[in-house]
């Protein structure tokens, strides 16, 4: 049985309940992301893929929508305003896969295509391992355990989550977080 007051915000327009969103409207929030997220769901994972990876897409969606209610500036209809949102995500997403990608393939030509010694190699990889664990060592603490379990440990977010008592969200904000940093701090050594 619905209750009077979800009646109410279902009876509410789009405009209407960011109107309320923007005054920090629990319920408005609510409405919006009932009727929204399984359409958010099916056009990400119809772009990407991935189960896990269209529920972080949209569940950040959905926390950066709550974390920006107070300015939120839509100029066109709200289905649009997160449809754009989330195509912005998931571009931005494969585009940092694709500079991975092409570290990864600049990695390998290097060492297959460059005549070094055995030593001199392992000197090089060395200080590069040296400078990724530094830069790793250099992450806020709590993203720092929460990358270290997901690489080091081999761990899984949801092994994480219940390790740590936190949401299986949280872990995956963490480790994209963690990554964003460090590809962008890496980033540097490998430009060609």
């Amino acid at each position: 049985m619905m209750s009077a007051d979800k009646k109410k915000y279902n009876s509410f327009s789009d405009s209407e309940l960011v109107t309320l969103l923007r005054s920090s409207d629990h319920n408005a929030y609510t409405e919006l992301y009932w009727r929204y997220s399984r359409l958010m769901i099916a056009f990400t994972y119809k772009k990407v893929q991935d189960k896990d990876l269209t529920e972080d897409f949209v569940q950040d969606l959905f926390i950066s929508l709550w974390e920006r209610r107070e300015n939120l500036q839509i100029n066109t209809s709200f289905s649009a305003f997160l449809y754009t949102c989330l195509r912005n995500k998931i571009v931005d997403h494969f585009l940092h896969q694709k500079v991975e990608t092409k570290y990864h393939s600049f990695l390998k030509e290097y060492i297959s295509t460059r005549q070094v010694s055995t030593s001199d190699h392992l000197i090089r990889e060395k200080q590069l391992k040296e400078y990724i664990q530094v830069q790793i060592d250099q992450l806020p603490k709590k993203m720092r355990a929460i990358f270290e379990l997901s690489r080091n440990e081999s761990m899984t977010h949801q092994e994480i989550a219940e390790s740590l008592n936190i949401s299986k969200e949280n872990v995956s904000k963490q480790v994209s977080n963690a990554l964003k940093i460090l590809r962008t701090k890496l980033g540097l050594l490998f430009i060609t």
